[in-house]
């Protein structure tokens, strides 16, 4: 099978490797036909698998985020987080404001856009809990706990712990840029095998699916925003023709590179986000806003601890595997590809940078978003014309509630206009960024491929969005939603062991930390023994390396960075 794999991959002048590509493509598609060809029988499959992993395995998904978290917290706060990601002489390659947009641009600003408005609104409607008045002041505090707890540290999360790995491995070590190297403390040259292979497809398999449904997500909130402004039909041939608009302008920021693309196309992103969040904030209610935003701060401290462990005990309603199961389930999926993207824009920083960043300023700006949007939401609600939860909840007009947001500020049409590119663009940068990094992680290299190579994950990726979408016989959404929360299942088994597996690599790396040496005090029976005492010198630390014998000396360029590490016994600065 390998030689004809291989001659395949010359005839297409591929640059990759041939098992890993050709199987994770082949399932891929394989998917889209069936799923077209047995509509019935898919839907049923994915219905009944789906439905059983909510019922009895959401506990998993929201013991394994909160358990991610603190793991984090934790490597960052010890010594391994002055780890650098990367030769330990090493710094940043981009500005912190470079980085930041970047890392806003490919993570979630599609989910920021189309559930800023929805998922506060959806809640307040609809207490998770059950346990106040829908549509009370009360009912608006509990939405907020809920929508920040899904969108706030625990999203990050989920992309910062493969992050961190890859990062390590990837730069540290110089493993190649696939999921399988993060396993090699326990799989050694394994992950060179059908192991390794096995491990590689699924996770390009996992963030196919993962950001086709970001994309089938976008592609919904266009058409919504589409038809209010136009009065253009949301149907499946709109939604089909809006994704090959879109994959078109995907392809040119793909031919363009990083820097020329993605790079610029995430600072214009992060411009008009900002813009955008700064006329609602001018235009609405603005002290309300303000005084909300800082509320929910405090709303959203106060209930995380609870909500990090909640599991729908008593009341069983199933409202949490609807929303929060899904949302764990759909976001590791495409962890993967953050997780390589954030690794790569990220190289030369320390672990504790790292984790700080990605767990702080992407966090922040999405409280602010939230806040802004969803207290925005509640006024208009409780002291405005209302209409939200109608279009949103009464009408199950999810997609479309942006735009019935932006319908009670001045100039709408504009607004809109404007709110409709900007999910574009991050729909582009989505597109574009996840096809770089599936190459990457199929062909086990960071070299720049053909660019009909990149172009091909970027068709895959909408052309899988675009059959669960329209191909299905069930509600776009509610299709999404079932394939993804199967999908997802490997992924948080494969983040237990990603924890392990870093924290053995870096302690093997970094060696024991030498037992301490402290100064040797006599009996002390009176003030001047005690004085006596105390003017003793601590001991001199001796720091102890070790020559590498000259046999196992290196030859070419690596010999003169390892000339440096040839050492000998002296004294570190007492203190």
């Amino acid at each position: 099978m390998m030689p004809i794999l291989q001659q395949a991959h010359d005839a297409l002048r591929l640059r990759t490797s041939p098992g890993i590509f050709f199987a994770s493509a082949g399932v891929a598609i394989l998917f889209v036909v069936l799923t077209i060809a047995f509509t019935d029988a898919v839907d049923k499959i994915f219905s009944t698998a789906s439905n059983w992993i909510m019922t009895n395995l959401g506990w998993f998904y929201i013991l394994g985020v909160t358990t991610f978290l603190l793991f984090l917290v934790g490597i960052a706060l010890t010594r391994y987080g002055r780890v650098r990601l990367g030769g330990d002489d090493e710094r940043p390659e981009h500005s912190n404001i470079a980085w930041f947009s970047m890392l806003f641009a490919a993570g979630i600003g599609t989910i920021l856009m189309f559930w800023g408005v929805a998922e506060p609104i959806s809640h307040f409607a609809n207490p998770p809990r059950q346990d106040v008045e829908p549509g009370s002041v009360e009912a608006a505090e509990e939405a907020m706990g809920f929508a920040l707890y899904h969108f706030g540290l625990h999203t990050w999360t989920i992309f910062a712990l493969p992050g961190l790995c890859f990062g390590y491995f990837i730069y540290k070590r110089h493993l190649p840029p696939r999921v399988s190297s993060i396993f090699a403390p326990l799989l050694g040259g394994r992950i060179y095998g059908p192991i390794g292979h096995t491990i590689d497809v699924v996770a390009i398999l996992g963030t196919v699916f993962g950001v086709a449904t970001s994309v089938g997500l976008g592609t919904l909130q266009i058409n919504a925003g589409l038809a209010q402004l136009f009065d253009l039909e949301e149907s499946g041939v709109i939604q089909i023709g809006l994704i090959a608009i879109v994959t078109v302008m995907a392809g040119v920021s793909v031919a363009l590179g990083l820097d020329k693309g993605i790079k610029r196309l995430s600072n214009l992103n992060i411009g008009m986000a900002v813009g955008l969040l700064i006329f609602v904030l001018v235009t609405g209610p603005s002290l309300f806003l303000l005084k909300g935003m800082i509320e929910s701060v405090g709303i959203y401290g106060e209930s995380l601890p609870r909500l990090a462990f909640w599991n729908d005990t008593f009341a069983n309603s199933g409202w949490q595997n609807t929303w929060t199961v899904f949302y764990w389930a759909w976001t590791i999926t495409w962890s993967p590809f953050v997780g390589i993207f954030i690794a790569r824009i990220s190289r030369g920083r320390t672990v504790r940078e790292f984790v700080g960043g990605v767990l702080g300023l992407p966090v922040l700006f999405s409280v602010i978003w939230f806040s802004i949007f969803g207290m925005g939401a509640f006024d208009i609600e409780l002291n405005g014309e209302g209409g939200l939860v109608e279009r949103v909840v009464d009408d199950g007009d999810i997609p479309g509630a942006l735009f019935e947001f932006l319908g009670h500020f001045p100039f709408t049409g504009v607004v809109s206009f404007i709110a409709v590119v900007l999910v574009v663009i991050f729909f582009v940068t989505s597109v574009d960024s996840t096809a770089m990094v599936l190459d990457m992680m199929a062909s086990g290299h960071e070299e720049k491929a053909p660019i009909h190579q990149r172009l091909f994950w970027a068709v895959l990726m909408v052309v899988v969005a675009a059959t669960m979408l329209v191909a299905t016989g069930k509600d776009g959404l509610d299709a999404l939603q079932q394939v993804i929360t199967v999908v997802g299942l490997p992924f948080f088994v494969m983040g237990w062991v990603m924890m392990y597996s870093l924290v053995r690599g870096i302690r093997e790396d970094l060696g024991e930390r030498p037992e301490p040496v402290t100064r040797q005090w006599p009996e002390v029976h009176s003030a001047e023994a005690l004085a006596a005492a105390e003017g003793l010198p601590a001991p001199e630390v001796v720091v102890v390396t070790h020559a590498i014998p000259e046999d196992e000396e290196q030859e070419g360029p690596e010999a003169d960075g390892q000339e440096s590490a040839r050492a000998e016994e002296r004294p570190a600065d007492s203190k």
